[in-house]
C-alpha cells in the first residue's frame, strides 16, 4: 500500500465517505505490519467543503487551471520589476480567472450533489488568489489533496519576500481563442531584453532616466487604449463563452433530468406491469386452490356418505349375523330336540316290539298246554 496513491484516493472521495475510507485503509497498513504508514494515512483530514472544491477543479479541470499556475509566476515576476504595465495586464487577467475557475469549481461542487454558500466561495476564491502569490501555496494546491483552504500571507509583498525571482511567462487571457502557446513563447522570450533594456536605463543619469519615463509613460498611455479594448474583449469573450458553457451544462442537466425521468416512467411501468402479472398469477393460483378446495370438500362429502352407508351395510351385516345365530341356535335347539324325540320313539318301539315278541311267546305257550 501506498501512501501518495492512499491520499489521493481519500482527497478524490467524496467528503462523507472520507472518514470510513480512511480508517479502512489506516487498518489495512496496519495488519500488514506497517505501523508508521497506518500512523500517517490515520493523520490524513477529512477536507472542508471549500477546500475538497478546489480539489475537484484540479483533478477535473486541470487543463484550466495552468493557466493560473503561470499567472501566478507571471504576477511575482512584476512585483518583483516594479512593471506597472505588466503587472495592470495581469491584473485584469487575475480578476477574470479566478472568478472563472472560482465558478467552475462551485459548479463541480454543486453537481456532485454538494451545495456551495457564500462564505465556501469565497475561501475558494481566496484559496486561488494565495496560489497566485505563494509559490508554496500553488504547488500544495496543485497536488489536488488539500483539508482547507489556503490564504495568502499579507499580499505579493509578503510572499516574494526573499523568495528567488522566477521566470517571466505572460499568460494568455483565460478565455478560448486568445494568445496560444506561441504568444506566451514570443512574451516570455522578449522578456530578457525588456529586462535589460530596464537596466541599462536605471544606470542612466536621472535627467536620462526621466526622459526614458517620460516616453515610457507615452507610449504606455498609446497603448492602453489599445489594452484596454483588448481586455474588453476579452472579457466579452469571456462572459460569451462561461454563458454558452452555463447554457450547454443547462441543456445537459435538462438532457440527464429528461433521461432520469424517461428511466424512471420505464421503471414504473415495468414494476406496473410485473405487479400486474404478478396479480393475476396471484388471482389463477387461488381460483385454482379454491377448484381444490371444492373438490375437496366434495371428495370428503362423497367419501363420509359411502363411509355413511358401510356403516349400514355393517349394522345390516351385523343384524343379519345376529339373525343368523338365532337361527343356528334354535336349528340347534330343534335338532336336539328332534334327536331327543326320536331316540324316544325308537325306544317306545323296541319296548313295544320286546312287549310284542312277549306276547306271542305268552299266547304260544298257552296253546301248548292245551
Amino acid at each position: 500500500m501506498d501512501y501518495d496513491a492512499v491520499a489521493d484516493e481519500l482527497y478524490g472521495a467524496r467528503p462523507e465517505e472520507f472518514t470510513a475510507v480512511r480508517d479502512e485503509r489506516a487498518a489495512r497498513a496496519r495488519k500488514e505490519g506497517d505501523r508508521e504508514l497506518a500512523a500517517r494515512i490515520k493523520a490524513l483530514r477529512r477536507p472542508s467543503l471549500s477546500a475538497w472544491a478546489c480539489n475537484l477543479l484540479v483533478r477535473e479541470r486541470r487543463e484550466e487551471t495552468r493557466p493560473l499556475l503561470r499567472l501566478g509566476e507571471a504576477l511575482r515576476q512584476a512585483h518583483l520589476d516594479l512593471d506597472g504595465a505588466a503587472l495592470r495586464e495581469l491584473s485584469r487577467q487575475q480578476h477574470l480567472l479566478v472568478a472563472a475557475l472560482a465558478r467552475q469549481a462551485v459548479e463541480l461542487t454543486e453537481r456532485a450533489g454538494h451545495r456551495v454558500g457564500e462564505g465556501a466561495r469565497e475561501e475558494v476564491e481566496a484559496t486561488l488568489r494565495a496560489v497566485l502569490a505563494d509559490p508554496d501555496a500553488a504547488r500544495v494546491w496543485a497536488e489536488g489533496r488539500l483539508a482547507k483552504p489556503l490564504t495568502a500571507a499579507t499580499g505579493f509583498a509578503a510572499a516574494m519576500a526573499g523568495a528567488a525571482p522566477p521566470d517571466l511567462r505572460l499568460v494568455p487571457p483565460p478565455e478560448q481563442g486568445g494568445a496560444g502557446d506561441g504568444d506566451v513563447e514570443e512574451a516570455a522570450a522578449e522578456e530578457p531584453r525588456a529586462r535589460a533594456g530596464r537596466a541599462s536605463r536605471r544606470d542612466e543619469d536621472p535627467t536620462a532616466r526621466t526622459k526614458g519615463r517620460a516616453r515610457e509613460n507615452k507610449a504606455v498611455d498609446r497603448n492602453r487604449g489599445a489594452e484596454d479594448r483588448e481586455a474588453a474583449e476579452n472579457e466579452r469573450r469571456a462572459r460569451e463563452r462561461e454563458a454558452a458553457e452555463q447554457e450547454g451544462r443547462a441543456r445537459e442537466r435538462e438532457a440527464a433530468e429528461n433521461e432520469r425521468r424517461r428511466r424512471e416512467r420505464e421503471a414504473a411501468r415495468q414494476e406496473a406491469d410485473e405487479a400486474a402479472r404478478a396479480s393475476a398469477e396471484e388471482e389463477e393460483a387461488a381460483a385454482g386452490a379454491d377448484r381444490e378446495a371444492r373438490e375437496a370438500a366434495d371428495r370428503v362429502t362423497a367419501a363420509k356418505q359411502r363411509v355413511a352407508g358401510l356403516e349400514g351395510e355393517l349394522r345390516a351385516a351385523r343384524a343379519g349375523t345376529r339373525e343368523a345365530e338365532s337361527a343356528a341356535r334354535a336349528a340347534r335347539d330343534r335338532a336336539k330336540d328332534a334327536a331327543r324325540r326320536l331316540r324316544e320313539t325308537r325306544r317306545r318301539e323296541s319296548a313295544a316290539r320286546a312287549r310284542a315278541e312277549r306276547s306271542t311267546d305268552d299266547r304260544t305257550g298257552s296253546s301248548g298246554n292245551r
